[in-house]
């Protein structure tokens, strides 16, 4: 009889109220909140910017909308997850990491195919004298 009644009282929970008992504590529940919060963000995010690119059959779009603010929400809430959308990539100038051997390279090339002058800095006094070659 007593199994009767604890069945029927999981069957009236809802979905919060079963989480709300699983997680006790409140930074927890704080922490799937603002999951469910960014997700919710993103999707409409997602959305809107689908719309603003997919016609609708039966359906005229009077003026297109500039998706750079909501863009911007959705690669911002990517992010918050980890994601990063449209990085860098290597060898595209930027953040491309060059060893001092490449460096030494490149700066030897730039030499041999256009007239340059070497310019030596040392210690105080600063004094500015070309390299002679």
């Amino acid at each position: 009889m007593a199994e009767e009644v604890k069945k029927d009282e999981s069957k009236k929970k809802g979905p919060l109220s079963k989480l709300k008992e699983g997680l006790d504590d409140k930074e927890e529940q704080l922490l799937i909140l603002s999951t469910f919060v960014r997700l919710g963000v993103m999707i409409w995010a997602g959305a809107i910017l689908t719309l603003n690119y997919v016609e609708i059959p039966g359906y005229k779009q009077e003026q297109k909308i500039d998706p750079t603010f909501i863009a911007s929400v959705f690669t911002g809430v990517l992010a918050t997850f980890g994601v990063q959308a449209g990085g860098k990539k290597k060898g595209s100038g930027g953040d491309a990491n060059i060893s001092k051997k490449d460096m030494e390279f490149l700066i030897a090339k730039a030499a041999e195919t256009a007239p340059a002058q070497t310019i030596r800095i040392e210690s105080a006094p600063i004094k500015i004298t070309p390299d002679s070659k």
